[in-house]
């Protein structure tokens, strides 16, 4: 049976965009298996994809010390409709940026609290380089993806 992974994401420059690669690619790694690996921009996820998904991961960047209104019109748009159907799910979060990436981050985790998600490996939180983290990224994404695993 095959297990799905939904990455929901905000990924606005060049750099956010190499770091959703990164998580892509471990959650792609080819020694996992069984887990279909959907990436949907926070804009285009809907309550279906919500639904379907028996995992998550969720990035953004930090703006203003909070996550991007894009990933925070998503969580308002599937939170209530999805309510019950996600508890138990686990999670797992990136956020990018210079300034106050644990205040985004920290909003993130509210959220998935609420729904009830398992947290499995914590908010990944990448300076604004984010060169060092890649390797991170990569990681974050295997790890979320090998618990779905066959």
């Amino acid at each position: 049976m095959t297990r799905t992974l939904l990455v929901v994401h905000h990924t606005p420059s060049p750099l956010t965009r190499e770091l959703l690669e990164a998580v892509l690619a471990g959650a792609r790694d080819p020694e996992i298996t069984g887990v279909d690996v959907r990436s949907v921009p926070a804009l285009g996820a809907t309550v279906p994809d919500v639904l379907e998904a028996d995992g998550f991961l969720f990035g953004t960047p930090a703006n203003f010390g909070y996550m991007s209104g894009a990933l925070k019109h998503f969580f308002d748009t599937v939170y209530y409709p999805c309510l019950d159907a996600v508890a138990g799910k686990p999670y797992a979060a990136w956020v990018h940026g210079n300034d106050d990436t644990v205040g985004a981050g920290r909003a993130i985790e509210k959220i998935a609290s609420g729904w009830g998600l398992e947290k499995v490996f914590g908010t990944l939180h990448i300076a604004e380089s984010g060169k060092p983290t890649r390797e991170r990224c990569y990681e974050l994404g295997g790890t979320v993806a090998a618990g779905l695993s066959d």
